[in-house]
């Protein structure tokens, strides 16, 4: 790939290419912007089919949580690491020893935490050489399982899809029809169950369905039905792009508001889905709660502190519903707008403030 091209293109500030021979490192940092303050984002670990492709992840994720933090409301930048290995055998103390350490070099334009492949324990080992790391133990003073607020965040953000589609919040008597009931999707369903949603699941793990089966009283369909079924609200919470040429002439939902990365397959298919009527929460919005915890860690962790602010998702996907009415654009559009929105205030109060400390020089 062409990398200055790319970067230059898309905006991008910094890359570091990071190598330890001894203990087999190999990650890429990405830094995108750090407009609104430092760039915060995980620390992915995958086994890349080449390295340009890694590249190429670590750039896309960067950006994507520039878009993320800013939505949120967070006074960070974008930034995201990939470490190229295999997460169940290559890893060791050593490689996350002297990841903390390019970390710590960076002097804080970047902080880290984990994501796929990566662990709270991993996490404490690069605390070990930095303290540009979120997510780690709560024996240090971290938030612990981000699932929990992450789930919290997708409802509150969900009742308001449902104010915008229905005209009340209230979900009591909704169907919910829920893909994946893993960590976050189960807490997502609790509470929907306490406020008196019905619950349709699915899930290729039988033993998170027949939990939230048997805890929730939810309905059970396979895998491939849970699109089709009669329901209220779709919440995909698995894979991304299941938002697709394939699934959406099933979908019967009013509106789709869930936990999971990446739901548009391709960006039409969120016209399509505008086109159709149905209210749409940008994933990248509804799902900020993980961030909006583990950021809070910045300041010394205060875990009331923190869920009072991802309850400003509700308004976050209520003001992304508002820019999209306003302009006439889809809501997919309109998270875009609102981040970018936000970055190009900050930058021209910066360019002002620049401006202004020149005059007052120059009259010296």
């Amino acid at each position: 790939m062409e990398l200055f091209t790319y970067m230059e293109t898309y905006d991008y500030e910094q890359v570091v290419v990071c190598q330890d021979k001894h203990s087999g490192l190999k990650a890429i940092i990405a830094i995108h912007n750090t407009t609104l303050g430092p760039a915060l984002g995980g620390t992915r670990m995958w086994m890349y089919e080449s390295e340009a492709a890694a590249f190429e992840d670590a750039l896309r994720l960067a950006k994507g949580m520039t878009y993320k933090n800013a939505a949120a409301g967070l006074n960070l930048g974008g930034g995201k690491t990939v470490i190229i290995g295999d997460p169940r055998k290559d890893k060791n103390e050593e490689m996350f020893r002297a990841f903390g350490r390019y970390i710590q070099g960076l002097n804080g334009r970047y902080i880290t935490a984990e994501d796929v492949g990566t662990t709270v324990e991993d996490m404490d080992i690069i605390h070990e050489e930095t303290d540009y790391v979120t997510g780690i133990s709560p024996a240090f003073g971290s938030s612990g399982n981000p699932s929990p607020v992450t789930a919290y965040g997708v409802y509150v953000g969900m009742k308001a899809a449902a104010k915008e589609a229905f005209g009340s919040d209230d979900l009591a008597g909704k169907t919910v029809a829920v893909q994946g009931v893993g960590n976050v999707a189960y807490q997502l369903c609790k509470h929907l169950h306490e406020e008196g949603a019905n619950l349709i699941v699915t899930d290729i793990n039988k033993e998170a369905v027949e939990r939230a089966v048997e805890n929730f009283g939810a309905k059970a369909v396979d895998v491939q039905d849970i699109y089709e079924v009669d329901c209220d609200i779709f919440a995909p919470c698995a894979l991304g792009a299941v938002i697709n040429d394939g699934t959406i002439p099933k979908l019967k939902a009013k509106v789709i508001a869930g936990a999971a990365n990446n739901q548009l397959k391709e960006t039409r298919h969120g016209d399509q889905i505008h086109e159709m009527g149905i209210v749409y929460a940008p994933d990248y919005v509804i799902n900020a709660g993980g961030v909006i915890n583990v950021a809070d860690e910045l300041n010394g962790y205060n875990r009331e502190r923190a869920l009072k602010k991802v309850e400003g998702i509700y308004d976050n996907v209520s003001k992304v519903f508002e820019i999209a009415k306003r302009d006439g654009i889809p809501t997919y559009m309109a998270a875009d707008r609102m981040a970018e929105e936000r970055i190009e205030r900050m930058s021209r109060s910066r360019r002002q403030f620049l401006q202004n400390g020149h005059h007052i020089l120059s009259r010296r």
